[in-house]
């Protein structure tokens, strides 16, 4: 677990990379960000921010949505992965949970799980014990193992998508979304489940979030991205009493709670892109 004011290794730094999808479209416009071993980091923004596309450069994929990286770098333990082979990069310890909950629904919960496996080369016995544990943090899976995913319910099967994700031993997680979907009761047991990975597993997170509110309570350092650019960054705490965090993100100001329809988006891009 990262300690408030202590200060980690880096394990993945991201150095100013643009994004293009069909040659054309620049999503991404230099975006740069430092995930610290041992810590969650929140990456926040409204929706077409750029987050997804974030996390799928860090992960390999978008080359299934014929985007690329153009220009920085990647490194991942000091490594630059932004060209690797998705299946190279789980190898190495990362891996990402999709935006949507996306499991396989003709499987079964337990089946999902042990499809995050693939990739291990320790034997089975060392997979079944590492399915208890992953039982252990998602215990309603365990209760349901033997039902087709395709039938429980978004709540179950975003834990099985998590799940699936830890049954590959990662070293460092790729949420996307996690709350997308989910009643605010769900939400904070994701984000509880997420806390307890972090603090006795070590995973390290980074997670892209609409959610500022209860995302900036688990994380501990935070970048918030609009329109492919980073526009603010630092501690959780201190982001979550920043005057634009919570006007624009929290819905908060001097004069009392404010819609973002109300405040619409001029002030934010004077403050911050001028």
């Amino acid at each position: 677990m990262l300690d408030a004011g202590q200060t980690r290794e880096a394990l993945l730094e991201v150095n100013n990379i643009e994004v293009i999808y069909n040659h054309v479209i620049l999503v991404l416009k230099g975006v740069s960000l430092t995930v610290p071993k041992g810590g969650i980091t929140a990456l926040l923004g409204g929706n077409g921010a750029g987050k997804s596309t974030t996390l799928k450069a860090v992960s390999g994929l978008l080359g299934s949505e014929r985007g690329e990286v153009t220009k920085g770098s990647i490194l991942y333990r000091g490594e630059n992965i932004a060209h690797a082979n998705p299946a190279d990069t789980v190898k190495k310890g990362v891996i990402q949970v999709m935006e949507g909950r996306h499991c396989f629904e003709h499987l079964t919960v337990e089946e999902n799980l042990l499809t995050g496996a693939f990739t291990r080369t320790d034997g089975r016995a060392a997979v079944q014990q590492h399915l208890e544990l992953v039982y252990e943090y998602f215990p309603r899976l365990k209760e349901r193992r033997r039902s087709q995913a395709g039938y429980t319910s978004g709540g179950e099967q975003q834990m099985t998508a998590i799940g699936r994700a830890l049954m590959s031993k990662p070293e460092t997680i790729l949420l996307d979304e996690p709350s997308m979907g989910l009643a605010p009761q769900l939400v904070e047991q994701i984000f509880e489940i997420v806390k307890r990975l972090n603090e006795e597993q070590g995973v390290t997170f980074l997670l892209a979030e609409q959610n500022t509110n209860v995302a900036l309570r688990y994380a501990h350092t935070g970048y918030i991205l609009e329109n492919g650019r980073v526009v603010m960054e630092g501690a959780a705490d201190a982001l979550r009493e920043n005057p634009d965090v919570k006007e624009f993100y929290l819905g908060m100001s001097d004069t009392g709670r404010r819609s973002y329809r109300e405040v619409r988006s001029y002030r934010r891009r004077k403050r911050w892109l001028a």
